[in-house]
């Protein structure tokens, strides 16, 4: 098992060793450091920066389970890098995360947070109360944590079930009129297995589908740079216009990536309404209950979604009657209104 953090995080990384050896596991502590990433994206030739290290190649092949501890000590470590320069980095990334899914018995993942200052900053927190709302969206302050999981993923699995055979989704609210088709698209229930914490149900729409614009309203953090009010407009699929209040020269470059990077590769409801706050952090902002995202870039392919890109940019649209509302339909038929599920099982 492959246990990739910051040194930040050695007191969880610490805890995760032992238990994989009590399990009878392998565990290898790969530990990053963040000043020879920004290193290398600064000062490194276009080779180097798409070269893969070959022991990152290694575990890829080889290891049966991954697990990513995000434990950053300074989320604009990045911020003065040229963006260009990390679309370079991030194509060779890319690659191993093609090479990971792509194995034949895929190997087991999940993604989590350990509570730093700087998350907590970004919050507008203190470390302490940022320390506890990982707990509440985590639900460990529940009597029984692995029961309220269990009881997330049952509801979640019958809108998977419900969506399985539906054609066309709108997404209407503060200037946000959107329709993409979801024909012949997979549904996957995202239940704490692998992001966590998570809840959220997500699919890969049909790639020129997508017609209308969409407000974004709450902020972005990506590659060190913070990006709020994004608008953008679709025609085809593509972003055909797009503006941010703030980092439109950022917005700008990323939609330059690569041909995929205009195109959306995941729309998806969130449902931890554990979460009741953005955080400026993805793994928990993407999850709030009654927002919708919508990723441009990269699908995966679990999904049925076929858009390839180096980028995968979350984008939350907030739907909840502190938005402003808005609603969801599916075929025409309602299924979230101000932040709220109304498409109940019977």
């Amino acid at each position: 098992m492959v246990i990739a953090a910051t040194s930040a995080a050695e007191p969880l990384i610490a805890e995760v060793y032992r238990e994989v050896l009590r399990a009878g596991g392998h565990p290898v502590a790969a530990i990053r450091l963040p000043l020879l990433t920004e290193t290398l994206l600064r000062e490194g030739n276009d080779d180097q920066l798409s070269w893969i290290n070959p022991a990152d190649r290694v575990m890829t092949e080889q290891a049966d389970c991954f697990l990513t501890i995000s434990s950053e000590t300074n989320t604009r470590q990045l911020a003065g890098v040229d963006p260009s320069r990390q679309s370079l980095f991030g194509r060779a990334q890319r690659e191993l995360f093609r090479l990971r899914h792509n194995r034949p018995n895929e190997a087991r993942w999940c993604l989590t947070l350990y509570p730093t200052a700087a998350y907590a900053q970004d919050a507008d927190m203190s470390l302490a109360d940022f320390t506890e709302f990982v707990y509440e969206a985590c639900f460990l302050n529940s009597d029984d944590p692995a029961a309220r999981w269990k009881e997330l993923g049952a509801r979640q699995q019958f809108y998977v079930d419900w969506l399985a055979d539906k054609q066309n989704v709108h997404v209407v609210g503060p200037d946000t009129d959107l329709r993409l088709s979801i024909a012949g698209r997979v549904f996957r229930n995202s239940d704490g297995k692998r992001n966590f914490p998570s809840g959220e149900f997500f699919t890969g729409p049909v790639e020129d589908s997508a017609e209308g614009h969409i407000r974004y309203t709450v902020p972005s953090n990506v590659n060190g740079r913070g990006v709020q009010d994004i608008r953008l407009r679709f025609e085809a699929g593509r972003v055909v216009e797009a503006t941010a209040a703030q980092g439109q020269t950022f917005l700008d470059q990323m939609l330059e990536m690569d041909e995929g990077a205009r195109y959306l590769g995941e729309f998806a409801i969130g449902n931890n309404f554990g979460i009741q706050r953005p955080t400026r952090n993805i793994l928990f902002d993407e999850k709030i209950g009654g927002t919708v995202h919508l990723a441009l870039g990269n699908s995966y392919p679990e999904t049925g979604g076929k858009n390839v890109s180096a980028l995968h940019w979350d984008m939350i649209c907030d739907l909840r009657p502190e938005a402003g509302g808005g609603e969801v339909y599916v075929d025409d038929v309602l299924v979230l209104k101000d932040g709220k599920l109304v498409l109940q099982p019977d």
